[in-house]
Order: structure tokens, then C-alpha cells, then sequence
């Protein structure tokens, strides 16, 4: 009899738990949950947010687009993301514009794979409330060749070429910590030119954003979140390209426990999005 008690009492324990799993929970940098309005208040108060995402993460795209939507409600918005490249800004204004269809739009720009579940969502919401949307990103051919050549290589370029890109030469900080740890995960036989590629993605993404400020609005920028974690990458060329810029970054990690922020993640962002690792990928 006591063991059919015990046996209750335990099973109602794992019940009352197991109705309580949430996916996600928000921290502030220093570790304290925090609420998904005390974001969007921070986000419609700032100039720029760049929202670091993980890309195969459902999670990340939904929220992306949730605060898409609550932010638009209260500030006019100006949208950007890393997944396109600068020189399919036309092929996106035209969709846009409702010049060009989806399957045009699929055979005139380089879309990634998981596009359609987790970034036409986005484009879709800038068309239908007709939204700028800028694409910021360095073609990725020009990445790989500084990968190989280093920066001197984009000096060949053409004019128009260079148009896609940040202006020549680009600040560069080797010293910067994302570059750092770049150069210690890839290992110490990685050849230098590795972080200047990334470099010249994120300054491109700086550059465009920078560009394309509109006064009263807030730039909603998406992008991997190794692009501005610790408040590096992008949000480093956005301070050199405009210094007083405000800007707010939202980083994402993955944990096993959402309940308790993990000690090496603060300080990451202003605001740190963490999933929990079981999370259904989108690829």
C-alpha cells in the first residue's frame, strides 16, 4: 500500500514538472531571466538590433519573426539580413515591388536552402507592409577569395563589384575576440586570411546598415549569431562606420537547461535567447 502511494506521489511529481518544459527562456548579459516586453521595450528605444540567430533553429525564426511583427506595431522598421547578398538587392526589390514572382525571385538571387521556412516569412511581412528590406551581405564568391588571397584581392575588382561590399580598404582588428577564437577553433595551421574573410562580411553587413538608417526607424538586422556575439563582429564596424550609434544584439545559444543561463555566455549580448538543445532543426 505505501508503495502504491509512493508510486502516486512520484508519478504526480513528474507530471506537475513535465507540464512546465519551456523551450526557450531570455537573459539579460548578466544572467537574469528576463521578459520577451522588456525586449521589445529595449529593442523600439535603440537605432539598430541585430539579432543573432542559430540558422537551422525553429526556434530562433519564429521568435524572429514575432518580434518582427510586435516591433512594426510600434516603431517603423527598416529590415536587413545576412542571407542575401548585396548584389541581389535589385532581384529583391523586385519581389518587393511585386515585379517578380517567388520563382523568379528563386532563379535570379542565391537563395539559401532553408529560405522558405525560415526567411521568406520575413521578406513576405516587409512586401506586404511594404518595408525596406536591404540585402547585406558580401557575395560569398568575394569572401572565399579573401580567404585565399587575403584583402589585396578585392582591389582587382570592378567598380561595381566593389559597389557590393564595404569601401576599400576595410578597418580591420585582428585582435578582436571573434577573430581570435576563429583562428583557435580552426587550429593554428589555419591560415590568417580565414577571420579576414569574415571580416569582410561583417563589415559589409556595417556598412549597409549604416547606409540605409532611416531617421525615426529602427534597422532589424538578422544575422548568425557568431556575427555579433560579445558585442563584436557587426556591431564593431557599426560603432567605426557611426560612432554613437545606438545598438541593441540578441545572441542565441543552445543549453540542456533553459532554467539557468550558463556562466560563459554572459555578457554575450543585451539580450541572450536560450534554446533548449532538443529543439527541432530546421535542417
Amino acid at each position: 500500500m505505501k508503495k502504491g502511494i509512493l508510486s502516486l506521489i512520484l508519478l504526480f511529481g513528474v507530471l506537475l514538472h513535465a507540464q512546465d518544459k519551456p523551450a526557450y527562456q531570455l537573459y539579460d548579459n548578466k544572467g537574469k531571466k528576463v521578459t520577451y516586453s522588456k525586449m521589445l521595450k529595449a529593442a523600439a528605444a535603440t537605432e539598430v538590433v541585430l539579432f543573432g540567430e542559430y540558422h537551422n533553429n525553429a526556434i530562433c525564426h519564429w521568435l524572429q519573426l514575432e518580434l518582427t511583427k510586435d516591433l512594426a506595431e510600434v516603431k517603423p522598421l527598416v529590415m536587413g539580413a545576412e542571407m542575401f547578398e548585396a548584389d541581389n538587392q535589385k532581384a529583391v526589390n523586385r519581389y518587393l515591388a511585386d515585379s517578380i514572382t517567388q520563382k523568379q525571385l528563386d532563379s535570379t538571387a542565391r537563395l539559401w536552402s532553408n529560405y522558405k521556412t525560415d526567411y521568406k516569412p520575413l521578406l513576405d511581412f516587409a512586401k506586404e507592409k511594404k518595408i525596406t528590406f536591404v540585402a547585406t551581405n558580401i557575395p560569398r564568391r568575394y569572401a572565399s577569395m579573401v580567404a585565399k588571397k587575403g584583402f589585396e584581392v578585392l582591389e582587382t575588382l570592378t567598380p561595381e563589384e566593389k559597389s557590393w561590399m564595404a569601401p576599400l580598404p576595410m578597418p580591420y582588428d585582428a585582435n578582436l575576440p571573434g577573430y581570435v577564437n576563429m583562428m583557435k577553433m580552426m587550429g593554428e595551421h589555419t591560415s590568417p586570411n580565414m577571420p579576414k574573410a569574415q571580416a569582410t562580411k561583417d563589415a559589409t553587413m556595417g556598412y549597409f546598415i549604416v547606409q540605409n538608417l532611416q531617421p525615426g526607424t529602427v534597422f532589424l538586422h538578422y544575422n548568425g549569431t557568431y556575427h555579433s556575439d560579445n558585442y563584436d563582429g557587426i556591431n564593431w564596424y557599426l560603432k567605426t562606420y557611426k560612432p554613437g550609434l545606438k545598438v541593441m544584439t540578441i545572441a542565441t545559444v543552445e543549453q540542456k537547461d533553459v532554467g539557468k543561463l550558463e556562466a560563459e555566455h554572459y555578457n554575450k549580448a543585451d539580450f541572450i535567447l536560450v534554446i533548449d538543445e532538443d529543439v527541432t532543426k530546421t535542417y
